[in-house]
């Protein structure tokens, strides 16, 4: 196990005492956050198969994310919570895990060890909370900011959040967050993004089912300033009888100290529900910078865009920007959930055919705490990457 660093200690220290202090003296206020306190325990097992060209090696990580929660009882409106997880190679460890030097085989991004995934302050009051902390911090559909839990070291923020209902329909979320604890833990180069962030997110429920989220994320990265950005943007989500609509679009220009910069981002997407079937399409681009760089979204859950392969993480690779045209379904059999999805991808600039992606996924829920997924991607390269079919088996169990 991973020794946990003066850092996480020290926050921890004072997460305990935020509670304490706030009632100092008080001891059967205090016994009773105690007594209400809750203890809930998750695990995660994964087997992820990685074929790639270019790579002769086949990886295959067999991964367990074991998970321990603690949340205290309230004390005059504050509360603490202490989050530990721990990743553990079960059986094959045939992967790159990014850190264990295992350069032959494909990457598969799950380092194994132990983290302080959360621990935090929170005080809440009605349709207000505030936070200070090492906590989870996901924004509407993750696009710009979110916990990449796919993975199995969730990406968390160091940092103050406040996020108050100033009317019924009026919602404000705001933080500033001096560190991103990303997936790679804490023995890589790339563990941590450290620097000024703003995060400004707020939703105006416009009708039932109707909504207009407005957002402005200011990334001044110290360790990063070429993923340094400000981006301003709207999205429109509707839902009218079977069909539900969304459409976006966001502007981003540099900050701190990156060099000149603009790009824009799209999206449109319209699905419609019929018979038990979903369907539906999309189209989303984030646009380049006359080919030097394109728009980017470092802090997003990643994996739920532009296909499961995971081939377009990496802004740099992709100068010219991304156009994606999708289609995508999904029905229950039983109790299987079924879904698939196919993506086209070329440049926003310069016409470049990237390549093409087939999407497919089943989710079974055994009962209320265990529940299983098998899912593939199979992405066929053109003139970015190489072709790589990637399978997963999950089993998850919460308690």
């Amino acid at each position: 196990m991973k020794t946990v660093n003066a850092f996480k200690l020290s926050l921890l220290a004072l997460s305990i005492a935020g509670v304490s202090q706030a009632h100092a003296g008080d001891s059967g206020t205090i016994a009773s956050a105690v007594k209400d306190s809750k203890v809930n325990a998750s695990f995660r097992y994964r087997v992820e198969s990685v074929d790639q060209d270019g790579i002769s090696e086949k990886a295959l990580a067999s991964t367990l994310k074991s998970r321990v929660s603690v949340t205290t009882g309230s004390v005059s409106n504050l509360s603490a919570k202490v989050e530990i997880d721990n990743v553990s190679n079960i059986g094959s460890d045939k992967f790159n895990s990014t850190v264990n030097g295992n350069g032959m085989y494909p990457v598969v991004a799950d380092p194994k060890g132990t983290e302080l995934n959360q621990a935090y302050v929170q005080y809440k009051n009605g349709g207000t909370s505030a936070i200070i902390g090492r906590q989870r911090i996901v924004l509407d559909d993750q696009r710009f900011v979110g916990g990449v839990a796919w993975r199995q070291n969730e990406q968390t923020y160091d940092g103050y959040r406040l996020k108050s209902a100033l009317s019924d329909n009026f919602t404000v979320d705001a933080s500033y967050v001096y560190n991103v604890n990303r997936i790679f833990g804490e023995s890589s180069a790339k563990s941590d993004l450290h620097g000024d962030i703003f995060l400004l997110n707020a939703k105006y429920a416009l009708s039932k089912g109707h909504s207009i989220t407005a957002y402005n994320y200011s990334l001044d990265f110290d360790n990063a300033a070429g993923a340094s950005s400000n981006t301003i943007g709207a999205t429109y989500n509707g839902k009218f009888d079977n069909v539900s609509v969304k459409a976006g679009y966001a502007s981003q220009s540099d900050t701190g100290d990156r060099a000149d910069f603009s790009a824009d981002y799209m999206v449109l997407e319209a699905m419609v529900k019929l018979d038990g079937f979903k369907v539906g399409a999309g189209y989303e681009v984030l646009g380049s910078d006359d080919g030097n760089a394109m728009f980017s979204t470092p802090l997003a859950t990643l994996h739920k865009f532009q296909g499961f392969s995971d081939k377009f993480l990496n802004p740099a690779t992709t100068p010219n920007g991304i156009e994606d045209v999708y289609v995508k379904a999904a029905t229950k059999v039983g109790k299987v959930g079924l879904s698939a999805a196919y993506h086209v991808y070329t440049s926003d600039e310069g016409s470049i055919d990237y390549g093409k992606e087939i999407n497919v996924a089943a989710k079974y829920k055994i009962n209320k705490n265990v529940g299983g997924l098998l899912k593939l991607a199979n992405y066929s390269a053109d003139d970015h990457a190489s072709d790589t079919t990637k399978i997963w088996l999950m089993l998850t169990a919460k308690y």
